[in-house]
């Protein structure tokens, strides 16, 4: 693993000022060797103006939140974090890179850059929207699903020499585990058991650690991983839709249930108390099936009224 050295370079305006001022100067000294027949005058213009062309390769200007890796013939000598105006050895390889926060959403597909014969860029690099994945939950029910990860470069060293192309390493190490995850867990659970679509919370600083694991060894920080996309696969989203709404009508009717249960126990203990009636067990069990009929039907009941005798 590749430490990251931090490498302070010195201003780059006294040795701009000084590359430029060595152009003319060395053309003059060249002039008047040449004209006053004086050789040491003339090789002093021809050693110095290559020289401070060279030089001028040195200066290098960093916007902020940008980073330069320095490389001397292959060996890497550090890395510049401040930005402004600086001078280095113009013999260095500098390589720049962002550390700008940036996102990107998993299942997109990533054009890499195009360039022609001559170098020049015909095609810029660019990213397709995200696509969501198919997987299969803990379950085994084929589920569509998508997260978004915000990411950032921390240490430049890992990034572009542990790595082969760091950016493609984050893309496809987040959708590995975002894959990882959903079949680890369920898409809907009643048994207050963690579930996709009941605990997106938890399931998503789950997915943030996750990626983080498999991205340390990139010099990359996931800030932030959050489910964007999340449902059953079409082939079966209309059986499980019916299954959630029986699942709902399920759990509604024990509501009611439990809640008519109270009100009969409730009702036959009034009685009881404030003696308004006296009802033996068959007339108490005709008046908690009717009560339960009453409070239990998803229908408004159409009452009886019996003008007769009780007793016969």
């Amino acid at each position: 693993m590749t430490d990251e050295r931090i490498y302070q370079p010195m201003s780059g305006w006294f040795p701009l000022a000084v590359c430029l001022g060595g152009l003319p100067l060395a053309l003059i000294l060249f002039v008047a060797g040449v004209s006053f027949e004086n050789a040491l005058l003339g090789i002093m213009g021809v050693v110095i103006a290559p020289i401070c062309l060279i030089g001028l390769f040195g200066c290098m200007a960093i916007a902020p939140n940008q980073a330069r890796v320095l490389l001397l013939f292959g060996e890497y000598k550090g890395s510049v974090m401040q930005s402004g105006f600086f001078w280095v050895n113009p013999f260095f390889s500098k390589q720049k890179i962002s550390l700008r926060i940036r996102n990107f959403e998993t299942g997109s597909i990533s054009t890499p850059e195009q360039k022609n014969q001559s170098g020049a860029v015909i095609q810029m690099k660019s990213r397709s929207a995200g696509k969501p994945s198919k997987v299969n939950d803990r379950d085994g029910n084929p589920i569509d699903i998508s997260t978004v990860v915000v990411w950032r470069v921390v240490n430049t060293a890992e990034a572009l020499f542990e790595v082969d192309d760091y950016e493609d390493f984050v893309a496809v190490q987040s959708e590995a585990a975002l894959r990882n995850l959903a079949s680890r867990h369920p898409y809907d659970s009643e048994d207050h058991e963690v579930s996709l679509r009941g605990n997106t919370t938890e399931v998503c600083d789950q997915l943030k650690v996750d990626i983080q694991e498999r991205l340390d060894k990139a010099g990359v920080e996931v800030i932030e991983a959050r489910i964007s996309h999340l449902a059953y696969s079409p082939e079966i989203a209309a059986a499980m839709l019916q299954r959630q709404q029986a699942q709902a009508v399920v759990a509604a009717r024990t509501k009611i249930v439990e809640g008519a249960v109270g009100m009969v126990e409730m009702a036959l203990d009034h009685l009881a108390e404030r003696k308004v009636v006296e009802l033996d067990n068959n007339y108490r069990a005709a008046m908690v099936s009717n009560l339960l009929v009453v409070l239990c039907s998803d229908r408004h009941t159409q009452p009886v009224v019996n003008t007769g005798s009780s007793h016969h």
